[in-house]
């Protein structure tokens, strides 16, 4: 058996990494909240892939949420009171995709494990993977016209258009929709779903047919794909501005920290 690697951040909110017989294991642990991503635990995640990349013997990575509810439930809401103009917006979204981006370029195959939801954070981190496996009553969404008011960045979006089709993702952002698993299976965006328990055990087959076959074929042909899309980005940094530094934006977050509906005015 491997070794035993561990990244981790507070122990309320935590980002782990636990190797064994060549496979990656990646779990998100804020479980208080739902798994959503702190700054603390991006970074961890940022850092953990970094690693992975070194690591010849690691042959496959799985991601997952811990306590059987959720993968990721989104990003946490706190962080964004202190949020002053657009400019914050602007470089909150970069961090946002300098955080992902190991992930998205890491050489192996990699496996989300959708427990539950996958939502705004977890729903890119999910795309960032190369096979999604979930649970029947999963649901996807990134559903911020509804409670935040904020966007995503364009490499972002490019992503979520990537692996989803143009047609979810506007009703994802623009109508605020929850689609199922079914929904995405027969999509081609999940690779199948299970019954939870069933979860692991199909996690680990998918990750047995992957160690099989040529490593440097599959990290040649993933990193050619992220450059692809990466390569065609448009630069988008006014309507992030003009999104983070609207008073909509402003009211949206101080509405969902007060656990009250927000009212939008357009401006």
């Amino acid at each position: 058996m491997a070794g035993v690697d561990k990244v981790a951040v507070p122990k309320t909110a935590q980002v782990l990494c636990e190797i064994r017989d060549g496979i990656a294991y990646v779990t998100f642990d804020h479980v208080a909240a739902r798994n959503a991503m702190t700054v603390e635990m991006y970074q961890s995640l940022k850092t953990i892939c970094q690693d992975l990349a070194l690591k010849p013997a690691v042959r496959v990575a799985i991601l997952r949420g811990a306590g059987g509810k959720s993968f990721v439930s989104g990003s946490d809401i706190a962080q964004f009171s202190s949020f002053k103009s657009g400019a914050d917006g602007i470089a909150y979204e970069e961090g946002i995709d300098d955080y992902l981006t190991p992930l998205a370029m890491l050489p192996i195959p990699t496996i989300a494990v959708i427990d539950g939801m996958a939502v705004g954070g977890g729903l890119a981190i999910a795309s960032c993977c190369d096979f999604r496996i979930a649970t029947h009553d999963a649901r996807f969404g990134v559903p911020i016209a509804k409670t935040l008011g904020n966007c995503l960045s364009p490499g972002n979006v490019a992503w979520l258009v990537a692996h989803l089709g143009i047609h979810p993702v506007k009703r994802m952002l623009l109508l605020a929709e929850m689609i199922s698993a079914t929904e995405l299976l027969k999509q081609g965006y999940l690779f199948s779903t299970h019954d939870s328990p069933a979860l692991t055990q199909a996690a680990l087959d998918l990750a047995g047919r992957l160690i099989k076959l040529a490593p440097i074929t599959q990290k040649v042909s993933k990193l050619t794909l992220a450059r692809l899309l990466k390569n065609n980005l448009p630069d988008c940094t006014d309507l992030i501005a003009e999104c983070y530094g609207s008073t909509d934006f402003h009211n949206g977050v101080s509405a969902f920290l007060e656990g009250k509906p927000p009212t939008w005015s357009g401006k």
